[in-house]
């Protein structure tokens, strides 16, 4: 199938054709069709499958042309509602179509004169939506189309309950509702089946797993020496774009001040940080400025990330599922990646859920020449192989 069999307009098909796509993804052709008759949709798919566009595509499509504020698009993070704006912008290109983004981070300003100058399509966090409302800058009166996007995110992050006094705000009678998850547990159900009108249930690859392109290994080792292994790694790495996810904010700061002491080109991106910053981190590292880019689980999912090489887990993550989501932002598109797991002992529980969820084991291994101060597998697994020593990353 190609996109030039859906029954979009010329100008929607020119930017496709702009963006050098010709086959939809099986998220979007299963989607698109069902949007474009004026269904409400709960759709299930894989971060990195392509559910922006699924939705994107046919609610331009519906709308056509500028007049009112007609779609509202929520999503979790600042990260997440900025690249869905970007995609609404990409593919309505040669539409006339107004969008204003709100988030958090930055001045009401600029986002209150989008919105005075006649937004069609709002996307935005559930936080600064709803302070937009509260000052009356903002009204979804008219939202013919709602869509929630990354809403087990949004439920991770304590957001249902804005989501419900949001739903609640868009009044109008016979409003089109496109509910988009990778994951669909009760809670959303419950939430789908109150926000929702006979909904359509589009499920593409629904069950967490990891790319088979992407090769997993895991350093046992003792937490004191944590860091010397990893520049030791990040030293052999044949690497373009390496992403190293820690735990919390601190030990994120702390990595890359670490790293950039001893020479190496390091982002950090978490939540504790301006939106200023947050958005050059991601460019440098989108743009090869910056090869190595030390961030929270902020950026694990949802993020359009190409060509990311190698992803460390420098902390093994608490939740099975955020190993699979994190390690997603590798082996993309059918490129192969690595995924490097620095497991400490007090983690070895989590390690152990990780692999009950993936339904694999990990091969352990140690790094041959590093020093270590006691052998972290006791003769347990082969050495790895020697690495080249390389620079690449400096």
């Amino acid at each position: 199938m190609k996109f030039t069999d859906f029954s979009l307009r010329p100008e929607i098909q020119k930017a496709i054709a702009e963006a050098g796509y010709e086959s939809p993804t099986p998220i979007q052709e299963k989607a698109i069709p069902v949007i474009l008759e004026g269904r409400d949709v709960i759709g299930s798919a894989q971060t990195g499958t392509g559910k922006t566009a699924a939705f994107a595509l046919p609610t331009l499509e519906r709308l056509g042309s500028h007049g009112e504020c007609r779609c509202l698009a929520i999503g979790p993070t600042r990260e997440l509602v900025a690249q869905v704006e970007d995609n609404f912008r990409k593919y309505g290109q040669h539409l006339d179509l107004k969008l204003a983004l709100l988030h958090g981070g930055v001045g009401y300003g600029p986002q209150k004169k989008a919105l005075s100058d006649g937004a069609d399509i709002i996307v935005a966090t559930p936080g600064r939506l709803l302070d937009h409302l509260q000052q009356k800058t903002a009204s979804l009166d008219k939202v013919e189309i709602l869509i929630l996007d990354e809403v087990d995110r949004m439920l991770d992050m304590g957001f249902i309950d804005d989501v419900r006094r949001i739903v609640r705000a868009c009044r109008r009678k016979g409003r089109q509702t496109l509910l988009f998850s990778a994951t669909v547990p009760q809670t959303i159900r419950s939430l789908a089946n109150w926000a929702l009108q006979d909904p359509v249930e589009i499920r593409i690859d629904t069950t967490l797993s990891p790319a088979e392109t992407v090769h997993h290994e895991v350093y046992p080792v003792n937490a004191m020496q944590k860091f010397d292994l990893l520049v030791a790694l990040l030293e052999g790495f044949e690497a373009r774009n390496t992403l190293i996810f820690c735990r919390m904010r601190r030990g994120a700061d702390r990595v890359a001040r670490w790293l950039k002491e001893r020479g190496f080109k390091v982002g950090v991106i978490h939540s504790d940080l301006n939106q200023k910053e947050r958005t050059q981190a991601l460019a440098d590292f989108k743009e090869g400025k910056v090869p190595i880019l030390v961030a929270t689980d902020i950026a694990s999912r949802g993020l359009d990330i190409a060509d990311v090489t190698h992803v460390v887990n420098y902390d093994v993550p608490q939740h099975a599922e955020d190993y699979v989501h994190r390690i997603g932002r590798t082996g993309r598109a059918r490129r192969e990646g690595t995924a490097v797991t620095l497991q400490s002992p007090d983690e070895t529980s989590a390690l152990k859920a990780i692999e009950n969820f993936i339904q694999r084991e990990v091969p352990k291994t140690r790094l041959e020449g590093f020093s270590y101060r006691y052998d972290p597998l006791a003769g347990l697994a082969p050495a790895a192989p020697a690495r080249r020593r390389r620079r690449r990353n400096r």
